[in-house]
């Protein structure tokens, strides 16, 4: 089935204003409706709202940090969104970052990579039913069960950028889900997870053709993302070390300012579309072209319509 996903909310739009938005969106061709979690809004309850509005949709979150939640408050919270939408929920976890874990939420971001295998373990137990008593290498729990286990349970992807963290969520996990990249870097992450494993990845899109504001845009994003370590070691894994070595200087240095203006033009245009909405469209296509399962569109602020641009950027 060829996938093509939205990310919802979107930016500056108020979370009950986008019923008729979603109600649109299987018409439109959308098949998936994926969440965020950063410091906006939750991952789960948007999903709980167009899990109502479009019950043809299925839905995502891209991704829920492992360390926020604990371990049963993360499978009560995955068991109602499937209740809500059964078979069609899919829950991405993922080990986050730092800033988001540590600075953000007042927890110990430590073996991300552990504590990503042992939610993904403990999280296949507990919403299958099972009571669950293990000690795990990164946590412990003991006797925990669901008293409302979705019937079917729901799939779960696991966010990796690097060989590592690919590699189990092609073995563990139901897909893998990853940001970030070109479509010219899908390949190399495809071969790391084999030819079968759901592979899904958010793309920024900027549908504009003021090329100089589309860039302005995403250098600051660039530079916001790619700075944390694990982007910056899974661009120095993907070949742009060198391109990007400049800006992780400046931004070290503390100048911000440089260091968005450091950042390649051909880096951006890697990593932001942008475009007329149907060259962005042709360039979301060129990711499933490249390998990848499920693109999720993350539609950047232009100052236009963003309804507009969502029935833009269905597919054709």
């Amino acid at each position: 089935m060829k996938r093509w996903g939205i990310t919802i909310p979107l930016t500056g739009v108020p979370l009950a204003a986008h019923e008729e938005m979603v109600r649109e969106l299987p018409d439109l061709g959308y098949t998936d409706a994926w969440s965020a979690e950063t410091a906006g809004h939750d991952a789960f309850t948007p999903l709980v709202l167009a899990s109502q509005w479009a019950p043809q949709l299925r839905l995502g979150t891209a991704i829920v940090p492992v360390y926020t939640r604990g371990p049963g408050l993360l499978a009560m919270s995955a068991a109602t969104v499937a209740e809500l939408a059964p078979g069609r929920f899919v829950l991405g976890i993922g080990a986050s970052s730092p800033v988001i874990v540590k600075n953000w939420n007042a927890a110990e971001f430590e073996a991300p990579f552990a504590r990503s295998r042992d939610t993904l373990r403990f999280l296949r137990s507990a919403l299958a039913g099972e009571k669950v008593t293990e000690e795990y290498e990164s946590f412990s729990v003991s006797k925990f069960r669901l008293e409302r286990p979705a019937d079917p349970p729901p799939s779960i992807m696991l966010a990796a950028l690097r060989p590592g963290m690919l590699r189990l969520a092609a073995k563990e996990a139901d897909g893998a889900i990853t940001n970030w990249l070109a479509a010219s870097d899908v390949p190399k992450v495809r071969a790391e997870i084999g030819p079968d494993t759901e592979l899904a990845a958010r793309i920024f899109v900027c549908p504009t053709e003021d090329k100089a504001a589309a860039r302005g845009l995403g250098r600051m994003l660039i530079s916001s993302y790619l700075t944390v370590p694990v982007y910056a070691a899974f661009h120095e894994w993907l070949g742009r070390g060198d391109a990007l070595a400049p800006m992780h200087e400046a931004w070290a240095a503390g100048d911000r300012q440089k260091a968005n203006q450091v950042i390649p033009d051909e880096v951006v245009d890697d990593l932001i579309v942008h475009g007329s909405l149907d060259s962005c469209r042709e360039q979301v296509q060129s990711y499933v072209d490249n390998g990848l399962t499920t693109p999720i569109i993350a539609l950047l602020p232009t100052g236009e319509d963003p309804f507009a641009h969502v029935r833009g950027l269905a597919p054709r």
